[in-house]
């Protein structure tokens, strides 16, 4: 049960906006036509499937008395691999909604779009802080 370079690269477009830590954002509906990890939702989906298959791997080690340290070795590689994850999810979320938030603002003439574009970039900043405290 090791990870493999599948599970630390993949495609980087889209959106990161907190439904799998169950947070949701004070905007439920994203008006830039869905989340940007939307064009990436199968990949993820496979990702998180085989995360949680390490993570199953792990119980199955604890049940099997497996020596503690080649334990805590798998549990680095679970670790290591949903930091990719979140990592990845943080990209996407910089580059679709940040970046469209950046793009309608312009149009607006910035001054009445400024503040969403505050509020994106202080969401990310948000997540990346809780992504170091772990």
């Amino acid at each position: 049960m090791t990870t493999t370079a599948a599970d630390t690269t993949a495609p980087n477009d889209g959106d990161e906006r907190g439904q799998a830590s169950g947070h949701t954002s004070a905007q439920e509906s994203v008006p830039h036509g869905g989340h940007g990890y939307a064009k990436q939702k199968d990949q993820h989906l496979k990702r998180l499937r085989r995360i949680e298959g390490q993570i199953r791997g792990l119980q199955r080690m604890v049940e099997e008395d497996v020596y503690c340290i080649d334990i805590l070795t798998q549990v680095s590689a679970g670790t290591k691999a949903l930091q990719s994850f979140a990592l990845q999810l943080l990209e996407e979320h910089l580059r679709h909604c940040v970046a469209s938030a950046a793009v309608e603002s312009a149009a607006r003439g910035e001054e009445e779009g400024t503040s969403e574009v505050d509020t994106k970039v202080a969401e990310a900043t948000a997540a990346i802080a809780r992504l170091l405290r772990t």
